[in-house]
């Protein structure tokens, strides 16, 4: 349920926070570039283990600076991270907060319809790789 603040409850017995709609806009605003999406992608498919900024480059064809900037842009949105290993930066997604972005815009789906809604629920809950996983 979306509360007057804009932001949608946490489903019992999950501890994420609640995504609250500027949230949502700011990770939808991130993925809304052709170039930002198919690196976040790229990530995504990679899991926990992430890729190195050089590699996400190389597979996506793009020169590595124009890569920087969309990653500045996914990461100051909050759906990716980083870190540092030895000359590489090696960037992951940030799965709970993916997680919450997709529970956010399947909240009160279809006013509970579970022929629609069950298949989009369950992709939202299984979409965080690591049970637990802090945001």
């Amino acid at each position: 349920m979306i509360s007057d603040s804009g932001s949608v409850a946490a489903e019992p017995g999950h501890d994420a926070p609640a995504m609250t709609t500027r949230e949502a806009v700011a990770a939808m605003s991130a993925l809304a570039h052709e170039g930002r999406l198919n690196a976040f992608r790229i990530l995504v498919q990679a899991g926990h283990e992430g890729v190195a900024s050089g590699e996400v480059a190389r597979r996506l064809g793009i020169p590595p600076n124009t890569l920087s900037a969309s990653l500045n842009v996914l990461s100051n949105a909050g759906l990716i991270e980083s870190r540092r290993e030895g000359k590489s930066m090696i960037y992951t997604v940030r799965y709970a907060h993916m997680s919450q972005l997709l529970a956010f815009l399947v909240e009160d789906c279809c006013a509970g319809s579970s022929e629609i809604c069950a298949p989009l629920m369950t992709i939202t809950l299984h979409s965080c790789c690591e049970a637990g996983e802090q945001a």
